[in-house]
């Protein structure tokens, strides 16, 4: 193999973190999973690099074309870096030592050049200040001037006024100084990088640094999945759990009693070792005394890194969806549910329809806080209807806990989401089998999707089909999960 293997300012971070994690990305991408979540992470990468550019940019703003080859790219940079600082760069590409790096804002600066990373998080993270050392460091090997360095991140207190303008939605952090004392490291970290490529796949221990800074794409081939309850099932760090495999644990009940000091850990081992669910008296208590009728509600949302609604701002979680079970009496169950895909805002109608249905009186159950937290998103909204949607929150009861405190299966593998609790319960229940959209970022995803004029009407029904069964399918497994309480009277 070349000893000297061509890095990508992405391997170099990739084996910062693990240089197992560089191997395997580039020799066995197919052992990969990545998760919707990443993949949604890259999509708001883009969205927010685009307005980035809208931003900075001018008339005579250049954006470096990539769609003729990493060749056609170097060159185009070099002719206009050559030609000296005049005209705002982006995705300028760089390449130094068998380095490469895309610079995502270069602007002129009197003789020098200012460089601007721009990341879709609200606030600088350690590792950024590495990512811009890297830049740096290539773009001074190859001899052009630097006056500062920036770090460009989403500022979530941004506000959108409907208007297309985004000024603001970025703020910089100035990380000149930073950078120059990081710069003389960046030749070891590359060289960790190439090392980690020359033989065969390294052996590095599992840990705390598989989901840090990212979560690792490769966790199911480094982590032990062959077995029926994994030691990832207990919960907890990584760290420690990391300690647990290097000593040889694979599966819970191969773990000695005497190593777990935690009490939920402790908990999960001695019902795993068990083999049987535990359901205890409380939960059932809990459950049975809740009055009549009962509503269980649902939100879906989404939280746009780039607004698209006046009012909002990045990464706000703004209810798109409800969905609602009313059980009047043991057995008398009926469903309501809002969705509107017109593209306007929702949210009045959504809370106004959602009012409605609550009516006055009886529990209106839930799986976590979240809906909490998005009725009172909609109390700032609309302080109008501010009373009405506070008696709202006053009605609302938290299932989670409940089932958390008094309920757990070995097959639940240390989660008490309602996706892990449901199938235990409820057997012929699993979002797995749902078609399409069965978790919350596609459903998010859909529903962007669905409100975008370029999507066809077929495709727009589709994705509306299955956004309203998904949101029903949640608060059905709220009802579920309270009758199954109710079976151990």
């Amino acid at each position: 193999m070349n000893s000297k293997p061509y890095l990508s300012k992405s391997r170099i971070m990739l084996a910062r973190q693990c240089p197992k994690l560089l191997y395997l990305d580039r020799n066995h991408p197919e052992l990969a999973n990545i998760s919707s979540s990443t993949e949604a992470a890259f999509a708001i990468g883009h969205a927010v690099g685009d307005i980035a550019q809208q931003i900075y940019g001018n008339d005579d703003a250049v954006l470096i074309q990539h769609e003729e080859g990493l060749g056609s790219a170097l060159r185009q940079t070099e002719k206009l870096m050559k030609a000296g600082p005049s005209v705002p760069i982006f995705e300028a590409t760089f390449q130094y030592d068998d380095v490469l790096v895309r610079v995502d804002v270069l602007l002129p600066d009197g003789n020098a050049w200012r460089v601007v990373e721009v990341k879709a998080s609200t606030s600088v993270k350690e590792d950024h200040h590495i990512d811009c050392a890297l830049q740096a460091w290539v773009i001074h090997g190859l001899g052009y001037p630097i006056s500062t360095v920036s770090l460009a991140h989403v500022n979530n207190r941004f506000v959108y006024e409907g208007d297309g303008n985004y000024v603001g939605l970025v703020e910089e952090k100035d990380l000149t100084e930073s950078v120059a004392s990081l710069e003389s490291d960046v030749p070891s970290l590359v060289e960790q990088a190439r090392e980690a490529l020359r033989g065969g796949e390294p052996s590095v221990d599992v840990g705390g640094h598989c989901s840090k800074p990212y979560d690792c794409a490769f966790i199911t081939h480094c982590w032990p999945t062959d077995v029926e309850y994994p030691v990832t099932g207990l919960g907890g760090g990584r760290t420690k759990l990391g300690m647990l495999v290097g000593k040889g644990f694979r599966d819970i009940r191969d773990v000695p009693e005497e190593r777990l000091t935690g009490a939920s850990q402790q908990r999960i081992h001695r019902v795993t070792c068990d083999g049987n669910a535990e359901v205890l008296a409380a939960g059932v208590e809990f459950v049975t005394s809740l009055a009549y009728p009962r509503y269980y509600l649902d939100f879906e949302t989404i939280a746009p890194a780039v607004p698209i609604w006046a009012g909002t701002s990045p990464y706000a979680a703004v209810p798109i969806q409800w969905s609602c079970h009313i059980e009047s009496a043991p057995g008398d169950v009926r469903h309501v549910e809002f969705l509107d895909l017109s593209g306007e805002p929702p949210m009045r109608r959504l809370a106004a329809a959602m009012v409605e249905c609550l009516e006055s009186d009886g529990p209106i159950l839930m799986y976590t806080r979240y809906e909490e937290r998005v009725i009172r998103s909609l109390i700032d909204l609309f302080p109008d209807l501010a009373r009405s949607l506070q008696l709202l929150v006053d009605r609302l009861v938290d299932l989670h806990p409940v089932v958390k405190q008094n309920y757990y299966h070995p097959k639940m593998l240390g989660s008490w989401s309602i996706k892990a609790v449901l199938p235990t319960i409820a057997p012929h229940m699993n979002y797995s089998n749902l078609e399409g959209i069965n978790q919350g970022v596609a459903a998010s995803e859909g529903f962007l999707e669905a409100i975008d004029l370029s999507t066809p009407v077929e495709r727009r029904a589709e994705l509306e089909e299955q956004l309203l069964r998904y949101c029903e399918f949640d608060t059905l497994a709220m009802m579920e999960i309270v009758w199954f309480f109710e079976r151990h009277r």
